[in-house]
């Protein structure tokens, strides 16, 4: 699905970059101190972001009837206190956020709805949200909405692979046991090595790059899909003033 205010495949690859780059334009009409403010609302909602971006995670998992058992949120996020308020948050790990304890029950549906979860508040309102911002230059509230709207352009080495990985391994020589157990997972860094380690041949290496692809074109899509609906509610794309 294309933004329906973008101009063929080029504007549906540089639309989530040309509207984050105009709303600050707009928004630096303020000068060196609204700049400030961009930074600030940044800050404050990748704060926000990313435990909220976890739990849901989880609570995609559990609506589409899979179980969650531990969900590791950094004490940076909020970690220690969500720990005392919902059974299977622990505070620590190595990442800011992971899902690192759940069961789709053999359920690629579900281990795709689990991923998807988040990516909601990139449909709404996440998009709507950075185009308003910017329309009309509130520096705070733009900088605010860049974690939610380009969310899936932050996940491309996670969560958009591991959905590529997912759709990949259900084709031709990688849809057996072994290539799904080396080919899927979250961190592409992680994939990268165990490929490596596993010295396997071409094939794999073809599946991984594919699976990368695969995420990649999923982010644009999910943006496109936002932007779609940002455009229903009222929020054209920003362009040239």
């Amino acid at each position: 699905m294309s933004d329906p205010g973008s101009t063929g495949w080029t504007g549906f690859f540089t639309r989530p970059f040309s509207d984050a780059f105009h709303g600050l334009d707009r928004c630096l009409d303020g000068g060196g101190r609204a700049l400030v403010w961009v930074a600030l609302g940044l800050a404050l909602g990748w704060w926000i972001y990313v435990p909220f971006h976890e739990l849901l995670h989880a609570l995609a998992c559990v609506a589409t009837g899979g179980s969650v058992s531990e969900l590791q949120i950094s004490p940076l996020y909020g970690g220690s206190l969500l720990e005392g308020l919902v059974p299977w948050v622990v505070s620590g790990g190595e990442y800011a956020g992971r899902l690192s304890g759940f069961d789709t029950h053999g359920s690629d549906a579900i281990y795709l709805a689990t991923d998807f979860g988040p990516y909601l508040l990139t449909l709404f309102p996440g998009v709507w949200w950075l185009r308003r911002a910017g329309a009309t230059s509130k520096p705070l509230l733009f900088g605010a909405s860049l974690p939610v709207a380009l969310a899936p352009f932050a996940s491309l080495p996670g969560d958009a692979y591991e959905i590529g990985s997912i759709l990949v391994t259900h084709a031709g020589p990688w849809s057996s046991a072994a290539a799904r157990a080396l080919l899927r997972g979250d961190d592409v860094g992680l994939r990268f090595e165990a490929l490596r380690a596993a010295s396997s041949g071409a094939g794999p290496w073809i599946g991984f790059a594919l699976a990368f692809l695969a995420g990649a074109l999923w982010a644009w899509c999910t943006y496109a899909a936002g932007g779609w609906i940002s455009r229903r509610l009222g929020a054209p794309p920003l362009a040239h003033r």
